[in-house]
C-alpha cells in the first residue's frame, strides 16, 4: 500500500530506530512508547490486520514470533518477561491498519494492558 505508514517505514521512506530487519520482517522502537521498552514488529508484506491473514501467511506469522523471541533474548528481557499485544480493527484499538505486534517489556506489566 502506497499510503500505509508501516509500509513506508519498511521501505525506508520514513526513518525508524530499527531493532531487527530481514527480507520479511522489520522491528523498530515505537515513537510513542507505553512501556519502558516498546518495540513494534511488522511484516513487510502489507496485511491489514489479524482478520486479514490468509493460509499462506502462516509461516510468516510463525517467523514473526521467532523474531520476537530472538529480540527478547538479545535485549535481555526474555527471562524477566514481556507482553506481546496484537490489536485487530478499530474497536480492538488498532491505529495503523497494517498488522503489527507490540513487544512491551522493561517493567512489571502485571496490572497494565490486560
Amino acid at each position: 500500500m502506497d499510503d500505509c505508514l508501516f509500509c513506508k517505514i519498511s521501505r525506508g521512506e520514513i526513518p525508524s530506530n530499527k531493532v531487527y530487519e530481514d527480507d520479511d520482517i522489520l522491528a523498530f522502537y515505537d515513537i510513542n512508547p507505553v512501556a519502558k521498552i516498546h518495540i513494534l514488529v511488522i511484516p513487510k508484506k502489507h496485511i491489514a490486520s489479524v482478520a486479514h491473514l490468509q493460509k499462506e501467511d502462516e509461516a510468516l506469522v510463525g517467523k514473526i514470533y521467532s523474531v520476537i523471541n530472538k529480540i527478547a533474548e538479545e535485549k535481555g528481557f526474555k527471562e524477566s518477561g514481556f507482553k506481546v499485544i496484537v490489536n485487530c480493527g478499530e474497536d480492538g484499538g488498532q491505529e495503523v491498519m497494517h498488522l503489527h505486534f507490540h513487544i512491551l517489556a522493561g517493567e512489571n506489566l502485571k496490572k497494565k494492558f490486560v
